[in-house]
């Protein structure tokens, strides 16, 4: 089975969560998940950049459960991130986000990019680094 997302902690605090352009299964979405929520396992402060520019849109029962997962782990993200970058050129990835967000509200700050470069910039703005 194929990653819908691979995530790349090498440059800890910063964590870079790429979506592959697999199509969203209920197995590889719920690791996507899974190992996103791994991701907090250290107990220190981070920050996150998502590289959607290869991400295809995920089933609406697969955007439910990225809602409830934000639902879910809001208290962890408050604690330990420190915000998180999107980088979207897709008009129609961007307009999937703003559906997760409209069934649950983002916890932590957040920008959407269309550059990777820029949500780099913006994120080594935060103070971790």
């Amino acid at each position: 089975m194929n990653d819908y997302a691979t995530i790349d902690e090498s440059e800890f605090p910063l964590i870079r969560i790429r979506f592959t352009g697999e199509k969203s299964t209920d197995e590889n979405f719920q690791r996507y998940l899974s190992q996103t929520r791994d991701c907090y396992r250290h107990k220190k402060k981070l920050a996150i950049i998502f590289d959607a520019r290869e991400a295809g849109i995920p089933a609406l029962s697969h955007q439910r459960m990225q809602a409830d997962w934000l639902r879910e782990n809001r208290g962890l993200m408050q604690d330990y991130c420190q915000g998180t970058a999107y980088v979207i050129p897709n008009k129609v990835i961007r307009a999937v986000l703003r559906v997760i967000f409209s069934l649950q509200k983002q916890p932590v700050p957040y920008k959407i990019f269309e550059k990777e470069s820029e949500a780099e910039k913006w994120v080594r703005g935060l103070g971790l680094f």
